[in-house]
């Protein structure tokens, strides 16, 4: 079977042309017996189905679409200004091409009009957080701190994340992310995703993340999102208005995979 390997910020992507496959991609993403990587785009023309490593299917994700539009770009010469639309599972997203060196793209993608609105989730030790609720297709929990480590309620930000990923207010888990502001255009974020744990990216949690920080928190647009595995630029002017998330994808192998 063909595929073809992708990061974005080092979240991680294998694209496969096909119809999703919740079992193959837990095969493919496993990073000692597979390929490994955080997810499987499946490519239908151009509608795309992210799977997650553990085998669940996510709405989207703005990282995994942008690797997707690269590879479409890489094939097809792709010239900067060119639009790449793909239809996902929160609806077309358009990917415009703003520049390409070889393997490596930016892309600014559209990413739709985001949910946000103050929440708190009580824990089984009865502690309240208090965190924003943001939805970019799909869901977020986006918790605001102090501590240039991430700690909150005096957990580690991957511990904390566990928990409330998984807890019963979310019936279908949610992404968790943690947000420290270092000045009203620039923010440094965590990311425990549903579905894969503690990630270097996500193109969908970083859109959250500035969501929160714009609405509640005087952030302002553009603002760049400070990543383990680098920054993008988010625009966003509002609610009501659709999103812009702006960053790298890069290819880095295609080949066949053998299966058994």
């Amino acid at each position: 079977m063909r595929f073809a390997k992708a990061h974005a910020c080092g979240n991680d992507f294998l694209i496969v042309e096909g119809p999703a496959n919740p079992e193959l991609a837990k095969k493919l993403c496993d990073r000692h017996t597979g390929i490994g990587a955080d997810g499987v785009e499946f490519l239908e023309g151009s509608t795309i189905r992210l799977v997650n490593a553990d085998g669940s299917i996510a709405e989207i994700s703005g990282n995994g679409t942008r690797c997707v539009a690269a590879r479409i770009a890489h094939i097809r010469n792709a010239s900067p200004g060119e639009v790449i639309t793909l239809q996902t599972d929160a609806g077309p997203r358009a990917c415009r091409i703003v520049s390409a060196e070889g393997a490596r793209f930016q892309i600014a993608a559209g990413m739709g009009v985001p949910g946000v609105h103050p929440a708190q989730v009580t824990l089984a030790d009865r502690t309240v957080v208090y965190g924003i609720q943001v939805s970019t297709g799909n869901p977020h929990f986006v918790i605001v701190v102090n501590d240039e480590n991430f700690r909150a309620h005096n957990r580690s930000w991957g511990e904390l994340g566990r928990e409330l990923c998984a807890h019963r207010q979310f019936p279908h888990q949610t992404n968790v992310e943690f947000v420290h502001l270092t000045s009203a255009d620039q923010i440094n974020i965590r990311i425990y995703e549903r579905g894969v744990g503690p990630t270097a990216s996500s193109g969908t949690g970083t859109c959250a993340c500035a969501a929160a920080a714009i609405a509640h928190c005087g952030g302002r647009s553009p603002l760049t999102v400070h990543a383990p595995g680098g920054a993008q630029r988010v625009e966003w002017n509002g609610p009501g208005t659709e999103m812009i998330l702006t960053g790298p994808a890069e290819l880095i192998a295609s080949g066949e995979v053998l299966l058994g």
